[in-house]
This record gives C-alpha cells, sequence and structure tokens, in this order.
C-alpha cells in the first residue's frame, strides 16, 4: 500500500494506490504507525503523486499521523498534491496545520 524512506529523521510516504480511502486506510494506517514505533521518526512527508483522489478516512489518517508526530515537536507535510486533493486540503482546513508543497526539496528546507 505504501512505500516508504527515511530521511534522516523524515519518514517519507509514498503511496502505491491511486486512492486514499476507505477501502486501504486501515492498512495504511497500521503500516504507518508500526513505522512510527519501531524507526526515530520526527516529521513526516507524505508524497501524494499517486493519489488522485481522497475521502474522509484519508483526511483521517493524515489527521491522525499529524497529531502523533506534533506532539514531539515534528511536522507533516504533504508534496506533489493535485488540484483536487489540494481542494480536499484546504475545504477540511488541514492546509492550515499541514504544509502543501511544490517539491520534496522545498518541503525539507522548511523543516
Amino acid at each position: 500500500m505504501i512505500k516508504y524512506s527515511l530521511d534522516n529523521k523524515n519518514l517519507v510516504i509514498e503511496f502505491m494506490s491511486t486512492e486514499l480511502d476507505h477501502h486501504i486506510t486501515n492498512e495504511v494506517r497500521d503500516e504507518i504507525d508500526d513505522i512510527l514505533m519501531s524507526k526515530s521518526v520526527k516529521n513526516i512527508i507524505f508524497d501524494f503523486k499517486n493519489i488522485k483522489f481522497m475521502d474522509s478516512s484519508g483526511i483521517g489518517v493524515i489527521i491522525g499521523r499529524y497529531k502523533k508526530v506534533s506532539n514531539e515537536g515534528g511536522k507533516v507535510s504533504v508534496v506533489n498534491v493535485n488540484a483536487r486533493v489540494k481542494k480536499i486540503f484546504n475545504l477540511s482546513g488541514m492546509n492550515k496545520i499541514i504544509g502543501i508543497y511544490d517539491t520534496y526539496e522545498e518541503v525539507v528546507s522548511s523543516l
């Protein structure tokens, strides 16, 4: 469901699916939480380049991980977000707490 890499203390999550919806969010949430428990992570960067659609359960996954890392002083950012998904971030208010960037380099320089 996801591919991940660690860059310093930044966890980079790339979604392998084109939709972040109720069909996959439980599995994705569990995978990310396992990584957070086993690795030394401060920030999470979600790469949305493959995501074409996200529903409210996808929002829940992002917000839940935000709560976990922000409690430890970390940040959550997203990169490569298409216009449709960006609209969901804006309508839900997530854009106020989660940085939306065009490139990975922009994210890293903001952390």
